[in-house]
């Protein structure tokens, strides 16, 4: 691997302009929900017009991530970081003006475009300008920045949709991506991965099964989980997704070397991953649509009273990080794991017509502060468990099992919401409800028994020696995701 050049404004700038850029792909995955009713008025469109304009950006998000972290390491990651947040700002800009339903959707699915190049290579980026006796702060800072983008989507859509305009969800990434275009040519440094030839069989296997897999759960709800393209979608894709593992394993140089897997380090935490972002995006998917709906609070009512779980990881994530790098990230992943499924389960017992907001505040509470325990040092799991030439392509992969658990998460709970209960009354959409928070927290906790799978990790987050895939392995102090 090439060596990084001279850091060019130190690691406090690293640390901000990652985490802007970070902040705004993972914001975009959830912040179109509480505008849809005024973007349906606009353009028009039927629902499942709608339902695009979420997983348009979700689809192409998950299926290029990983070859975005390869392109990276090819060609030089803060070359193509810039390129990644040249797209997703034009993207959102064209969102933003978007004349009808279907050029809104197109704009947000190169904006996953830009976001799937962008994002991995944030990670990889600030391991290179940060010390490694400092990962562990700074990355719970990129961990509770990302974290809080992804949980407060809906709340800063429904703020800006019902002060503004729904137009403004994008209008957002305009200024702070011109911004950091010249930051990120300025004050990061440079750095490459192995220089291996690009695997584009492997990226085409990849992308087209992750493409199906994810297709199809998103489709599953309103197509019915029967129908010919669902079906195929998850059939084909499962085939594709197959083969990759088989080219993983027996290719000179796979986009991503199915020996990673060996390690359980790697292979636990990428399972606790999926798992995780199954059970909260599928939670905050209908706990903010019960507020919404059954409660009567507004988008940004709602959006408020989330925050004692959403803002929790400003707080609570630079403390994780810090305490990963003391402790390990095992046992800070696991409890921040089995509290968010104990708020979940809190929330699914308490869940009524009538539930008062101080009955709810202590499950919002312990979920956050589970959230917030889990994003640092899960991350800090994942990179430390690869060479650091492989670090970008770690990366990649975490973030597209974090996309389809996600997705998976929307498809399941909202299929077990639609079985049990329905929109009809606010007895019906508790009904539903219910069921479907308790099938997130066992999710979660499962997510926690994967990650006391992973073997222990010495002082410091270094790999044990049974689990290292390689001795530099070692050498890479704890880097969150």
């Amino acid at each position: 691997m090439s060596q990084p050049t001279a850091p060019r404004g130190g690691a406090a700038w690293a640390l901000v302009i990652t985490s802007v850029a970070g902040f705004m792909a993972a914001l975009d995955n959830l912040v179109v929900t509480t505008a849809l009713p005024s973007i349906r008025e606009d353009l028009g469109g039927a629902l499942d017009d709608l339902e695009w304009t979420v997983s348009a950006y979700t689809l192409t998000f998950a299926v290029l991530l990983m070859f975005g972290a390869a392109l990276g390491d090819r060609f030089g990651r803060r070359r193509l970081f810039q390129v990644g947040l040249v797209i997703f700002t034009g993207a959102s800009a064209a969102a933003a003006l978007a004349p009808g339903i279907g050029s809104l959707i197109a704009a947000r699915a190169v904006q996953g475009v830009g976001a799937a190049v962008m994002m991995p290579l944030t990670l990889t980026l600030l391991t290179a300008a940060v010390p490694a006796a400092k990962r562990g702060m700074a990355y719970g800072i990129w961990g509770a920045v990302n974290g809080l983008a992804v949980a407060s989507g809906p709340l800063i859509g429904g703020s800006l949709t019902e002060h503004i305009s729904w137009h403004w969800i994008f209008w957002l990434n305009v200024p702070l991506g011109v911004a950091l275009l010249p930051l990120a040519r300025l004050r990061l440094a440079e750095s490459h991965g192995t220089g291996a030839p690009l695997d584009i069989p492997g990226t085409l296997l990849a992308s087209g099964g992750l493409f199906g897999i994810v297709y199809g759960l998103v489709r599953g709800p309103a197509d019915g989980w029967t129908s010919a393209l669902v079906l195929t979608g998850l059939f084909a894709g499962g085939a594709l997704l197959f083969a990759f593992v088989l080219h993983g394993s027996r290719a000179a140089n796979p986009m991503l070397p199915m020996r990673l897997f060996r390690s359980r380090a790697f292979s636990g935490i990428n399972a606790a991953s999926l798992l995780m972002f199954l059970g909260m995006f599928g939670s905050i998917f209908l706990l903010s649509q019960y507020m919404q709906g059954v409660l009567g609070y507004s988008p940004t009512q709602a959006g408020l009273r989330m925050l004692p779980w959403t803002g929790m990881p400003m707080l609570v994530a630079p403390i994780a990080g810090i305490l990963s790098d003391r402790v390990g990230g095992r046992p800070v992943v696991a409890t921040g794991l089995f509290l968010q499924a104990a708020g979940l389960g809190y929330l699914a017992s308490v869940a009524a017509t009538d539930t008062s907001y101080a009955g709810q505040l202590p499950g919002l509470i312990i979920s956050g502060i589970g959230m917030a325990l889990f994003f640092a040092p899960a991350s800090n799991l994942v990179m430390s468990s690869v060479r650091p030439a492989e670090q970008g392509i770690a990366s990649g992969a975490n973030n597209a099992l974090r996309e389809v658990g996600g997705a998976l998460g929307i498809a399941v709970m909202s299929s077990i919401f639609s079985a049990r209960g329905g929109y009809e009354s606010g007895e019906a959409f508790v009904d539903g409800l219910r069921p479907a928070l308790v099938t997130g927290s066992a999710v979660v906790a499962l997510a926690g028994v994967a990650a006391l799978l992973i073997p222990a990790l010495r002082t410091g987050g270094r790999t044990t020696a049974e689990d290292a895939p390689a001795p530099e392995a070692a050498l890479v102090q704890n880097a969150s995701h």
